[in-house]
Order: C-alpha cells, then sequence, then structure tokens
C-alpha cells in the first residue's frame, strides 16, 4: 500500500514538473497554467520549510 501511495505521489510530481515546462514554453492551455502555478507554490513553501529547520538546527550545541 505505501509503495502504492509513494509512485502516485511521484507521478503528480512528474506531472507538475511538466506543466511547468508546458507553461514555460508558452503555449499551454488553461488548465496546465494552473497545475504550474501550484507547483511552483508548492516547490516554494518546500523550499521555505526546509530554510526555516535548517536554521533551528544550526543555532544549537555550541
Amino acid at each position: 500500500m505505501l509503495v502504492l501511495i509513494l509512485s502516485l505521489v511521484v507521478l503528480l510530481v512528474i506531472g507538475g514538473c511538466v506543466c511547468v515546462f508546458w507553461a514555460a514554453r508558452g503555449d499551454a492551455p488553461r488548465w496546465a497554467r494552473g497545475v504550474a502555478k501550484v507547483t511552483l507554490l508548492g516547490s516554494e513553501l518546500a523550499r521555505s520549510a526546509s530554510r526555516n529547520s535548517g536554521s533551528r538546527q544550526s543555532g544549537g550545541d555550541d
């Protein structure tokens, strides 16, 4: 069951990346541009969460 869920997540990530590439070319339909925006927003949220957790960990036991 876990393999199925992880496979679905990987397929969604790959689909989002394809939509970002397609939208960057300029000839994507509206739905693909929407998926690309959501994908880019998700990547920004993950990046900021990673940055915040890294700064909390590095401030520790010196």
